[in-house]
């Protein structure tokens, strides 16, 4: 297992919000829905997204952009089109003086916009969901990554966009893993960029004695691993890999165990009923006690108080 397998590997999309969008000029739309993170897949004509602070991005047709969250932002056919649409958390839909659009925007199964036949056609997949091994992944991707479409080509949307309108039994299920997929191909496109500021671990996973210790980490991080133990069964010196590791990832190999470990158990808590002892002997902590004092000393919060409290922004 590598590392951003493991990362999408965790919280995965579940009941993901989905939709094709279609609307007819001029448009503008104020995303204010606090998700993490949302894929949208230009299909047709061009779009404009504008970060809060940002300068405003154009979007083409075949284009992939990865909007992280919870930052608000406005996608628009202008960026002079002022927003005559609001999309809240729980993707409620509303004028800007909080008028509901929800019956008048609703063009059936997982079909919105205000022209079924409107020359502007995005696919637009929605992670509503905050996970810690999402965070993660969150902090190497900017407020904005987009893949132009002349750079890549993936059979994915055209599958998402045919399913996206069906309503079968397991539709959801399909969606959900479709979007999963189509999302980590986003991520490769974007990290394989000649000009991307991929994160340590992404440009470790090539080289070719970190990239065996990261998977053999992310493989079994509940392993009583050792920086002697780690570097003998990649077939370095404890020195060396010591050297290596902390050089292209950013930090020693036991705190990046150690923060794998707690944002697994992070995971584990939120999306699980598992006991705290359960957790701990899951990602490697020997008991409650053990992960709970590291959980305090990273986080600031029990794991208790995580589990049971709000979400946390990511």
């Amino acid at each position: 297992m590598d590392a951003l397998t493991d990362l999408l590997d965790g919280p995965r999309a579940r009941g993901a919000f989905l939709l094709r969008a279609t609307l007819t000029p001029p448009w503008s739309m104020r995303i204010q829905d606090e998700a993490p993170l949302t894929l949208v897949a230009m299909v047709r004509d061009e779009a404009w997204i504008v970060p809060d602070g940002g300068e405003p991005v154009r979007v083409r047709p075949g284009d992939m952009v990865i909007c992280r969250g919870p930052d608000p932002y406005t996608v628009a056919d202008d960026p002079s089109t002022k927003p005559q649409i609001v999309i809240h958390p729980g993707q409620r839909c509303t004028t800007p003086d909080g008028t509901s659009l929800s019956e008048a925007m609703d063009l059936g199964v997982r079909a919105w916009g205000d022209d079924p036949d409107g020359p502007s056609a995005m696919l637009v997949g929605t992670y509503q969901m905050r996970g810690a091994v999402t965070r993660r992944l969150l902090s190497a991707l900017p407020p904005l990554a987009v893949v132009r479409g002349d750079t890549w080509r993936s059979p994915l949307v055209g599958l998402l966009g045919e399913e996206i309108g069906r309503d079968e039994p397991g539709q959801e299920v399909v969606l959900d893993r479709l979007l999963d997929l189509l999302l980590i191909a986003t991520l490769r496109a974007w990290f394989a960029r000649p000009e991307a500021e991929r994160p340590g671990w992404y440009r470790a996973h090539g080289d070719p004695v970190v990239g065996p210790a990261l998977r053999l980490l992310h493989a079994d991080p509940a392993h009583p691993w050792t920086v002697a133990g780690l570097a003998a069964r990649v077939g370095v010196s404890r020195a060396a890999l010591a050297q290596r590791f902390g050089r292209l990832v950013g930090e020693p190999p036991m705190a990046y165990l150690t923060g794998l470990r707690l944002a697994q158990a992070a995971d584990l808590l939120r999306e699980s009923d598992a006991t705290l002892d359960a957790v701990a002997r899951r990602v490697g902590y020997g008991n409650a006690f053990a992960l709970s004092t590291a959980f305090k000393r990273e986080r600031g919060i029990s794991p208790q108080e995580y589990r049971t409290g709000p979400v946390p922004v990511a």
